[in-house]
């Protein structure tokens, strides 16, 4: 069963769609209709959604970062995005995922076109939306997850959040496209999973893996909110071990941003890209 998106920012009607196309046919979701227009793009980089003289919209990879680390000038999202305007280019991300996470992000070729992004996301006139695959069957078709967030100060791990009463407040809208179960091994018993498309409203760090570990049904494959405070440190001291592995299913978590949605100079646009292979044939109904 499918539910309508919660109420947004209205936009004009002729709204125009740019996607790469839906993996088939084990897809989870059907590609969007009758599209405006579709560009599939693959180099070396990073698969392209849409690019003109001011805008570029990827499709990120999972596992890469955005920003610059002490890797190779492959080894960020940013770096690769320098390469492919060239060495005189400046470019700006205007939205951000975690490396772990999938999907639809933002550049801009300009300081100029950056500036009229930013206030975009700042009015929170943009529509994202998520694909998640959680742990366990989830109850409810559809729900919403309201609790502050902060710095969980008796982590060990600096970067970690948790809820908290005195933390900013954060909302996370969810609705179920379907539960399935599924062997995680050669000789494992079938687990409950569910897919869900989540729509946050506020744009708070960790925001979507944090309300659903909250709401009981973790992110498959986190390693920070999982439930096991150590498969984050495992992971970044090198030491997770093939049980842990074997626990996590996946090598990254299975987040995918999968659309956003907003009002760019008077135009409504769109633009969507699918999860990766592993994340759709995982999640295909039983």
């Amino acid at each position: 069963m499918k539910f309508p998106l919660p109420s947004i920012p209205s936009l004009p009607t002729a709204l125009q769609t740019f996607s790469l196309p839906f993996p088939r046919p084990s897809a989870i979701l059907p590609p969007p209709a009758a599209p405006a227009r579709t560009i599939n793009i693959l180099n070396p980089l990073f698969a392209v959604i849409f690019e003109d003289d001011d805008l570029l919209v990827i499709n990120k990879p999972a596992g890469l970062v955005c920003h610059p680390t002490k890797g190779d000038e492959y080894s960020s999202l940013i770096s690769r995005i320098r390469l492919h305007l060239g060495p005189d280019s400046s470019a700006h991300l205007i939205n951000r995922l975690d490396r772990e996470t999938s999907g639809v992000v933002l550049a801009a070729k300009n300081a100029a076109t950056a500036g009229e992004l930013g206030k975009i996301l700042e009015s929170r006139a943009v529509t994202k939306e998520y694909l998640a695959i959680v742990h366990g069957h989830v109850t409810a078709e559809q729900g919403t997850v309201e609790v502050p967030l902060g710095k969980d100060l008796h982590s060990l791990v600096a970067i970690k959040d948790c809820v908290r009463p005195d933390g900013a407040l954060a909302r996370t809208d969810y609705y179920v496209e379907h539960r399935f179960t599924r062997p995680t091994g050669p000789a494992a018993d079938p687990m409950p999973f569910s897919l869900l498309r989540v729509v946050p409203l506020t744009g708070r760090k960790h925001q979507i893996r944090l309300h659903l570990a909250h709401l009981g049904h973790p992110l498959v494959g986190d390693k920070l909110y999982g439930g096991d405070p150590d498969l984050y440190l495992a992971l970044v001291q090198g030491r997770l071990t093939p049980e842990q592995r074997a626990r996590l299913i996946f090598e990254h978590h299975a987040l995918h941003a999968r659309s956003l949605r907003f009002d760019w100079r008077g135009q409504p646009r769109e633009f969507t890209c699918p999860p990766e292979p592993w994340f759709t044939e995982f999640a295909r109904p039983s």
